[in-house]
C-alpha cells in the first residue's frame, strides 16, 4: 500500500480556529466588512453610513445603514414591492430588473434625505438623460449625506442590477463615490448615455417583448403575461415608469402600517409538580371507571 499522507492530524484539530456564524452560512464577507465599517479614531464614533444592497428571487432591497458594537442600524430602507403598492406600477411585475433596481435606489435616496430635511436643498438629477451624475455641494449649506455601496456577495459584473440602485440613488442626491466602468456598456471612463437612459426607462424589456413577439406570439402571451393584463407593452413602457419616478419624487415618504394587537393574551400553562401530575393521573383513571361501571 502506497504512502498517504495524514493532513488533518492532531496538530491540525488543536489549532483549529471556528469561523464566524454568518461566515459559516456564506452570508457575509468580512474582509469586505472590515473595510466598510471601520471609521477613523479622530472621528469620534461618527456612524459610517453603507447603501446596502440586495436582491431576492422577486424582490430589491435596499437600506441605509451604520454598525455599531451591538449590530448594524438601519437609518432608512425601500424596497421594490413598494412601486406596486404605493407608486402606481400598474401590477406586480418585473420586481427585480435593472429597471426596478434604480427606482428603489432612487426611492431610498429620496426618502432619506427627506428624513434628513435635505431634500429641498439636494434635488438629484431630475432629468433622467443617462449621464454620469455626482452631487455638489452647495454653498452655505449642509454638506451632501454620503455613503458607501455595500454589494455584499454579489458578483459585480459589467451591467449588473446592483449598479441600477446605485445609478437611481446618485440620481436621487446621494453622495457615493464610485466609478462607471461596470454600468451597461460603459468603458473606463465612459458611458453610453443613451443606452443607460433605456434601461432606466425599462427600453431593454421593451425590445425584449418585440423580438418574442415577432419570434414566438404564442410564449410572448405566457411570458408576459402580467405585463399584457395591465395594458403595459413595449410602446407604453417609458410612460409607466416616468409615472413611477414623478410619484416617488412627489411623495417618498414611508407610511407605516397599523398593525392591530392579538384578540387574545396567550398565556402560558404553569408546569404541575409531581403530586399533581400523580392526581390527574388518579382523577383520569377514576373518570375512566365510572364510566365503564355505569
Amino acid at each position: 500500500m502506497a504512502f498517504v499522507k495524514l493532513v488533518k492530524n492532531n496538530a491540525y484539530f488543536k489549532r483549529y480556529q471556528t469561523k464566524y456564524r454568518r461566515r459559516r452560512e456564506g452570508k457575509t464577507d468580512y474582509r469586505a466588512r472590515k473595510r466598510l465599517v471601520a471609521q477613523a479614531k479622530d472621528k469620534h464614533n461618527t456612524p459610517k453610513y453603507r447603501m446596502i444592497v440586495r436582491l431576492s428571487n422577486r424582490y430589491v432591497y435596499c437600506q441605509i445603514a451604520w454598525a455599531t458594537i451591538k449590530g448594524d442600524r438601519i437609518l432608512a430602507c425601500a424596497n421594490s414591492k413598494e412601486l406596486a403598492d404605493k407608486y402606481d406600477l400598474p401590477g406586480y411585475f418585473g420586481l427585480k430588473n435593472w429597471t426596478a433596481c434604480y427606482a428603489t435606489g432612487l426611492l431610498l435616496a429620496r426618502r432619506v434625505l427627506k428624513q434628513l430635511k435635505l431634500d429641498e436643498i439636494y434635488e438629484g438629477q431630475t432629468e433622467n438623460d443617462g449621464e454620469d451624475y455626482m452631487v455638489e455641494e452647495a454653498e452655505g449649506q449642509p454638506k451632501p449625506f454620503s455613503v458607501c455601496l455595500d454589494v455584499g456577495l454579489q458578483t459585480t459584473s459589467t451591467g449588473a442590477r446592483i449598479f441600477g440602485a446605485l445609478k437611481g440613488a446618485l440620481d436621487g442626491g446621494l453622495y457615493i463615490p464610485h466609478s462607471v466602468r461596470r454600468w451597461p456598456a460603459a468603458e473606463k471612463d465612459q458611458v453610453e448615455s443613451e443606452l443607460l437612459q433605456k434601461y432606466i426607462y425599462g427600453g431593454h424589456v421593451g425590445e425584449y417583448m418585440e423580438a418574442m413577439q415577432e419570434d414566438d406570439e404564442e410564449l410572448y402571451g405566457k411570458h408576459f403575461a402580467k405585463y399584457l393584463e395591465k395594458e403595459v407593452d413595449a410602446e407604453s413602457m417609458e410612460d409607466t415608469w416616468k409615472a413611477v419616478y414623478d410619484k416617488i419624487r412627489e411623495n417618498p415618504e414611508l407610511v407605516r402600517t397599523k398593525k392591530n394587537p392579538p384578540t387574545k393574551k396567550k398565556t402560558k400553562k404553569l408546569r404541575l409538580n409531581s403530586a399533581q401530575r400523580k392526581d390527574r393521573v388518579r382523577q383520569k383513571m377514576a373518570t375512566f371507571q365510572a364510566k365503564k361501571d355505569a
